[in-house]
């Protein structure tokens, strides 16, 4: 690091200023670079022109803090920039294909769509069913169990950050062939058999820990996914539509609840927004966080208590960036500034600097807004179940965030500038492959070919890792992964979540890897088409969609002509199947010494049984 871009603070803990104001091009990149910022040229440009305009420089608190809120994890740029492909001008992937196809159906049974932690439908006059499915790709790549768990307690806390008491989990996975050449491996990836077991245990080990049956799933076993594991885990909730609360106001209480903050995780969206290299595992080995299901099991007791009781008036999780990125959306959504005192902050060990305890990706962790009145009713409950709670601060009406540690200021940034990245602007090209259609002899023996075709991994049965997942447990699993005497595949799940209800929930999905590698367009109407399919065959109705990408380098044109061909598959089908999306992620930047990832779309159906 150069010593005089980087100036410690006169105060009794680890500040430092950064000098950014005077910094050249070059600097302000390997700036970037040296404090894991993940960020390009033109960003680094405008925080030096807001600082210039303060008359100051910023602290490593506030770069930070903008790092995690830029990040391609956190702000989707690439869904929402420009994008110029031939002829074609789009303004934002997901308004133009995504959201729009929503808009269109305008379907009156939708209570929430792309606004929270997770989408919600109604279910009944009175209760709404909350869906969310979250890729955890680089951190399984890295360390497989712990990547693969902390993905699912991470889309636990989605659905309890809407108020929601989760029900059922899903998980879609895609590995390399587990017979894959040990000397083929590039330096710094992992066997795919190694990865295979950690990530299916350590998804069992969370779901199954907190009394959450995995319901539905796939494997798929593709060379593309050696050095770029695919790990999608969903998670399914049932809420009280009356109880649902998202009203916080200037003066409620910030209420941080379940684990302590360490240094695990630090730097996880920024890891999540780059391509993995031979370096990776041992430089972002941090990044992954370390799981605790028991602890969020005690944490989502105390959150469905407080629901039920209303005392609370917001809720968020702490996933990706941490607290600067659920107290930074929540002050944003709400209109409103923060006061955080980062002292208050309940440490693993001590020694953090301020930064990383604001950016710190520690799990089982989750955010409250609380009226003053409400506040020691909250920590009561919170004390009954044995989850440490603690008030760090409060919401202002002045729309600035302010941290302190020790007393001292170490972050004032205007809320509406953390939210205002400069507009990502890219060039896409689309040139499909071309390809012959295959030409081969007629088999002697057709009984030995299918036997073969049924012995390949993509086809045989699934079931020695199904078998590893409770899917009964909560008694509600009517329709299960397995059917049948020899334990036969399951077009889909069905739940009877209501005792006094026979109104059944049905959970499919639908993906085609394979099809990426030809067309993008209909790879994407083949994954929607194939969990429209999955949910009626076991007689679903009134279906809404989940879309989850898993793609490669958008910065790189044909990566982004494809992943643009199926979104606009997304719009096509979506309208003509008359299913809107209610929510989605995006895993970009999934490449590796190896190449990209095969252009990878999950389509996630949730449909409705009436009796």
């Amino acid at each position: 690091m150069s010593p005089s871009l980087y100036i410690r603070r006169n105060v009794p803990f680890p500040l430092f200023e950064i000098n950014i104001l005077k910094a050249s091009d070059p600097q302000l990149l390997s700036i970037s670079r040296e404090l894991g910022l993940a960020l390009n040229l033109q960003e680094m440009k405008a925080i030096q022109q807001y600082f210039q305009k303060k008359g100051r420089n910023p602290t490593d608190v506030e770069l930070q803090t903008i790092g995690q809120t830029w990040s391609e994890h956190c702000f989707h740029k690439t869904f929402k920039g420009k994008i110029k492909l031939q002829d074609l001008e789009i303004d934002s992937l997901f308004k133009t294909y995504i959201a729009r196809a929503t808009e269109e159906i305008r379907p009156k049974w939708c209570f929430s769509v792309f606004e929270d932690n997770a989408g919600i439908i109604r279910f009944t006059r009175d209760y709404g069913i909350a869906v969310k499915v979250e890729t955890h790709n680089h951190p399984s790549a890295i360390e497989p169990f712990g990547g693969a768990a902390t993905g699912v307690g991470g889309v636990i806390r989605d659905i309890l950050g809407v108020w929601a008491d989760p029900i059922a989990c899903t998980d879609v996975l895609g590995f390399g062939p587990l017979d894959y050449p040990y000397e083929k491996l590039p330096p710094g990836i992992k066997h795919p058999k190694y990865i295979y077991m950690g990530v299916v245990a350590g998804i069992g080990h969370y779901g199954n820990n907190m009394g959450i049956p995995t319901v539905n799933g796939a494997i798929y076993f593709d060379e593309s996914y050696v050095g770029n594991v695919v790990v999608y885990c969903g998670c399914i909730g049932l809420l009280p539509l009356k109880k649902f609360r998202r009203n916080a106001k200037p003066g409620h209480i910030i209420l941080l609840a379940g684990g302590r903050t360490g240094r695990d995780g630090i730097h996880g969206v920024t890891f999540a927004s780059t391509e993995l290299t031979e370096e990776s595992e041992e430089i972002s080995r941090p990044a992954v966080q370390i799981a605790n299901p028991i602890e969020e099991e005690k944490l989502k007791r105390a959150i469905l208590k407080i629901r039920d009781q209303e005392l609370a008036s917001a809720i968020t999780d702490l996933g990706g960036g941490g607290l600067s990125s659920a107290v930074g959306e929540t002050a944003k959504r709400f209109n409103c500034g923060a006061i955080v005192d980062l002292d208050r902050v309940p440490l693993k060990y001590p020694g953090l600097a301020p930064w990383e305890i604001y950016i710190s990706e520690s799990q089982e962790r989750m955010l409250l807004a609380v009226p003053p009145q409400n506040l020691n009713k909250a920590l009561e409950i919170f004390e009954e179940e044995d989850v440490e709670a603690t008030a760090i601060g409060k919401y202002t009406e002045d729309k600035m965030l302010r941290l302190y540690y020790s007393g001292e200021k170490v972050a004032e940034l205007e809320v509406s500038f953390l939210f205002s990245p400069p507009k990502v602007i890219r060039t896409a090209e689309y040139n499909p492959p071309k390809l012959e259609e295959p030409d081969f002899p007629m088999p002697k023996n057709l009984t030995e070919v299918l036997f073969r075709l049924l012995a390949s991994p993509n086809i045989a049965s699934k079931e020695s890792v199904i078998r590893t997942y409770d899917h009964e447990v909560k008694g509600n699993t009517v329709i299960k992964p397995l059917q049948g005497e020899n334990g036969g595949p399951n077009d889909a799940a069905v739940l009877k979540p209501l005792k006094n209800s026979w109104k059944g929930l049905v959970i499919s999905c639908g993906m085609n890897p394979n099809y990426g590698k030809i067309d993008t367009y209909w790879m994407a109407a083949s994954a929607i088409d194939e969990a429209i399919r999955n949910n009626i065959a076991v007689g679903g109705r009134r279906i809404a969609l989940l879309d989850n990408f898993t793609w490669g380098n958008p910065e790189k044109p044909d990566r982004l002509g494809s992943l643009v061909k199926a979104c606009q598959a997304c719009y096509d089908f979506a309208k003509a199947y008359k299913t809107p999306f209610i929510s989605g992620k995006d895993s970009l930047y999934n490449e590796s010494p190896q190449g990209p990832v095969t252009p990878t779309l999950l389509i996630t159906a949730i449909g409705i049984i009436p009796d």
